[in-house]
């Protein structure tokens, strides 16, 4: 068996994963020459400014343009604007943004070209209530949705139906210019559409889809985003509509990306990758279960994996909110995972989020061993009624065992790996 530092090991993958995904890696073969008429740079999203960076430096012409991230996510442009917005819950700064980004791109020419960049997190940033409903109500119901359990698609399904922007409005205030849009996926199956809630994608879902998720989830519906979505005001433009015909999209970064950089990393170490998945959905601690049921299995039977290797998966967990605590999911998964385990030998992990951030704390997820447990009980934690409080950020931080990496300005989500030695 070779010798590795299982911390180190695994640290060394999410490094790898996070920069196989980076825009200045991915973004400049999708570049396309620049147009007879002018350019324009829009976008939204955590890795937005990053992209917009990586397009500045390397496109030859006249650029100019504003694109919209998270606080903190920024990054050094000199002809693209770049706006600062809040993520998760949309503020008055995300609304004033997408509102200026809806009068760039008015009036412009068929000769014209607008390079729309996308990345997880601008359903957030990109916060144009549509008419008759306000900021207010749209982050109220946003809240609600972050903690219901909903998965990404249900998600961006009412997002889209309660904006002036999203779900391909974006393109159609653009029109009658070309529009070329670059996406980092933070969704599972990498469906372009769903992304960011695709503000330059025509969109399938309806408004009578969004009203049935805020019902299933028992979300307060205030009278005006009622009367909204059941008035069909909401409607999406869909596929087929001429007005996309000279549009066109590429996925430039994706989990597969940076789960397949991972594994070249374990296999120069002299530990078998195996790819369980990129988009594992479900609740995280239930996720956390299965992964612990498979890696048992591998550390106690060689089935059906033989060790040494290492489990790596991908994808969006949810978490639905119960208790007071701290965490986001990737915490979340990995506290599940360890009480589950209970101090298995020779099984490490680590679950960290690819943009950096854990939800809305400053770590991007943690790293477990098998002496977590112990150090834990040693320290008076109690495991499971810390899970059961969704509690995952205070439990690893008292261990020392948070990985804190800031903003690394890309995103494709959940980024998990198992290393049973």
């Amino acid at each position: 068996m070779p010798t590795v530092d299982p911390r180190r090991l695994l640290l060394d993958m999410y490094a790898a994963a996070v920069e196989a995904v980076s825009p200045a890696r991915c973004l400049p073969d999708f570049l396309p020459p620049p147009p007879t008429g002018r350019t324009i740079v829009i976008g939204a999203g955590k890795g937005a400014a990053a992209m917009a960076k990586t397009v500045e430096d390397h496109w030859q012409g006249e650029i100019g343009g504003l694109v919209v991230t998270r606080y903190g996510h920024g990054s050094d442009c000199r002809r693209i604007e770049v706006v600062e917005a809040a993520h998760p819950v949309p503020d008055e700064a995300g609304r004033e943004a997408a509102g200026r980004m809806m009068g760039l791109v008015r009036g412009l020419r068929e000769e014209d070209l607008v390079l729309c960049l996308i990345s997880g997190g601008g359903s957030a940033l990109l916060a144009l209530p549509a008419p008759g409903i306000s900021l207010e109500q749209k982050q109220a119901i946003n809240k609600a949705l972050l903690r219901s359990g909903a998965n990404i698609g249900e998600m961006n399904c009412v997002r889209k139906h309660l904006s002036a922007i999203k779900g391909g409005r974006l393109a159609l205030a653009c029109a009658p210019a070309r529009v070329i849009t670059l996406l980092i996926s933070d969704v599972p199956g990498d469906d372009p559409g769903v992304i960011a809630s695709g503000p330059t994608l025509p969109d399938p879902t309806t408004c009578g889809e969004a009203l049935a998720i805020l019902r299933k989830y028992h979300i307060e519906i205030p009278e005006a985003v009622e009367r909204h979505l059941l008035s069909g005001d909401g409607e999406t433009p869909k596929p087929g509509d001429a007005r996309f015909a000279r549009n066109t999209h590429h996925v430039t970064a994706t989990a597969q990306q940076a789960l397949d950089a991972a594994a070249e990393v374990a296999r120069r170490a002299g530990i078998t990758p195996f790819i369980l998945s990129d988009d594992i959905e479900g609740e995280a601690r239930d996720v956390g279960l299965v992964h612990a049921a498979l890696a048992r299995q591998v550390a106690l039977r060689n089935q059906p994996f033989p060790r040494p290797c290492v489990l790596l998966s991908g994808g969006e967990t949810t978490v639905t909110v119960r208790g007071d605590g701290r965490g986001g999911r990737n915490v979340e998964f990995l506290l599940s995972l360890a009480a589950a385990l209970d101090g298995l030998d020779g099984v490490h992990a680590l679950a960290c989020d690819t943009d950096g951030i854990d939800g809305s704390e400053d770590n991007a997820g943690a790293l477990y061993g098998p002496d977590t447990l112990r150090r834990a009980l040693e320290r008076g934690l109690r495991p499971r009624a810390m899970l059961d409080n969704n509690d995952g950020y205070a439990f690893f931080a008292a261990l020392g065992d948070l990985v804190v990496s800031g903003p690394t300005r890309t995103n494709v989500n959940d980024f998990r790996a198992i290393l049973i030695l």
